[in-house]
């Protein structure tokens, strides 16, 4: 069953100029352009739309709401106000600042808490950890790899361990200014990823999306401010919003300014 359309009223379809006269005599009439049609409200309300030609509001539009009481004739102004049009320039749709953050973000002593809910994380105690080797006969198919069954060659012991300390003095060690600032390490960190073989002890991936290191090799004793455990302190808790006021300025009152 479908709602029976607001027939429109007449009287207040035809006070354009009525409706142009209370709108000049609120904001002037330097700002206001040609009458661009009308909108039926309710019953006997009707909005009539004039274009703002205010410098730095192309596209907006004037909306002067007019009403009538029932078995009146005078028309009555409810309100004025200014509205943006398909064209109109407005501010882009707000983000909440944790989903604007990317990697790379963080700057060294920044510090980014997670959420007691946030669904990355999960305790210990009910999943368990990532365990280093699967069982113990991991090592040997690692082995029986290595020796010709996957690749023609494999790391040495000297190049595996100059690999290691380019990570371990590189921007995902100990020793970067991001680490040394950050208050926790990533060995305690719920989104560092355990990774297998003899670098295991001294490195894992960070899983962080958030962080700078997202998806690279970090040593254990490295960390950032994205810490699965870090917290803030009140001086760093968000400035509280103010209590709301009522704003009883006009328009002339703020143009005299």
């Amino acid at each position: 069953m479908t709602a029976a359309r607001t027939r429109p009223d007449a009287a207040l379809v035809g006070a354009v100029d009525a409706a142009r006269a209370f709108l000049t005599d609120q904001v002037g009439s330097a700002d206001v352009g040609e009458h661009l049609g009308h909108e039926v409200e309710g019953e006997r309300v009707v909005s009539h739309f004039f274009a703002c030609t205010r410098a730095g509001y192309r596209g907006w539009r004037w909306s002067v709401t007019v009403a009538r009481a029932p078995r009146q004739k005078a028309v009555t102004f409810d309100e004025v106000v200014l509205t943006p049009g398909d064209d109109a320039i407005v501010a882009p749709e707000w983000v909440p600042w944790k989903e604007r953050i990317k990697p790379g973000d963080l700057s060294p002593g920044d510090l980014l808490p997670v959420e007691d809910d946030d669904p990355r994380l999960v305790p210990t105690y009910s999943f368990g950890d990532d365990p280093l080797d699967a069982d113990d006969k991991a090592q040997v198919r690692q082995v029986a790899q290595d020796l010709g069954l996957g690749r023609v060659r494999t790391l040495s012991v000297e190049g595996r361990q100059l690999a290691a300390q380019r990570w371990y003095d590189g921007d995902g060690g100990p020793s970067s200014p991001l680490a040394q600032s950050a208050p926790g390490s990533c060995t305690s960190c719920g989104f560092l990823l355990r990774i297998a073989g003899p670098l295991s002890e001294l490195f894992g991936v960070c899983a962080n999306g958030n962080a700078n290191d997202d998806g690279r090799v970090v040593s254990l004793d490295h960390g950032c401010g994205a810490h699965s455990e870090v917290q803030l302190g009140k001086k760093q808790q968000p400035v509280p919003l103010p209590d709301p006021v009522f704003d009883t300025m006009t328009l002339d009152e703020i143009e005299s300014f």
